[in-house]
């Protein structure tokens, strides 16, 4: 396949709907994003709100009603911007603090849609009737809340793309990491194999590669007991 027709039919789409595209610059224009992109297999489009707005002052906002504090996201530049993006299907993504959790088996599922849309909240989040009649799914990166959904938004994109097959070099990396077969990942050394008095596990130079899977194995079931045994259930 030549690389023009790779680019023009990418893996993976993501569009990212936002009130502040200038986040996105640096991280999609680094490492793993940007070689993906490069490659031609993934595609990733970033779409300002406020140019879906009709006044002149761009105002993509407004008061809630029923009163309270903040400010709430609009609708109709959220539906005009979707309506002219999603020309065809599209997995439509809404990022927020009541979401669902967002874990490595969902990144999985993502990575394998054609083309996503993921819309970055902020405020007090957007008029309900974007997320009942617009969003496929609404999902959450943790139990915390941020100022907007941009930096949720880079971590799915990340942890999808390098899913996405061609992306990575070394495709086997996939195959031992955390949450791959549901534990975290084991420890890793590296040269010199001692450091101010700190030597490697002599397990892993032995070269006694059945050995050195048990290692790991009973390292990564060890740290996934102390640290989310949740896992474990």
């Amino acid at each position: 396949m030549s690389e023009n027709k790779r680019k023009t039919n990418p893996r993976l789409s993501i569009d990212v709907l936002t009130l502040f595209p200038g986040m996105f610059k640096g991280p999609l224009e680094e490492s793993i994003l940007k070689i993906a992109e490069k490659k031609g297999l993934v595609r990733i489009r970033i779409h300002d709100i406020r140019a879906y707005t009709t006044d002149r002052h761009k105002k993509a906002d407004d008061k809630p009603f029923g009163g309270g504090p903040g400010m709430v996201m609009k609708a109709e530049p959220i539906f005009r911007a979707i309506e002219d993006i999603c020309d065809g299907p599209s997995r439509k993504i809404y990022l927020t603090p009541d979401g669902k959790p967002f874990t490595q088996s969902v990144a999985k599922r993502l990575s394998e849609e054609p083309r996503i849309l993921l819309l970055c909240g902020h405020y007090e989040g957007v008029d309900q009737r974007v997320r009942e009649h617009l969003m496929d799914e609404e999902i959450s990166i943790g139990g915390f809340v941020m100022t907007g959904g941009e930096i949720p938004a880079l971590c799915v994109i990340d942890a999808l793309v390098r899913l996405v097959p061609g992306v990575l070099g070394n495709v086997a990396s996939l195959d031992h990491e955390s949450f791959n077969d549901g534990l975290l990942d084991y420890p890793h050394y590296t040269r010199p194999r001692a450091f101010r008095g700190h030597a490697v596990p002599e397990v892993l130079i032995s070269g006694n590669h059945e050995e050195v899977e048990k290692w790991r194995r009973k390292q990564a079931l060890q740290r996934t007991k102390n640290r989310r045994p949740d896992l474990l259930s």
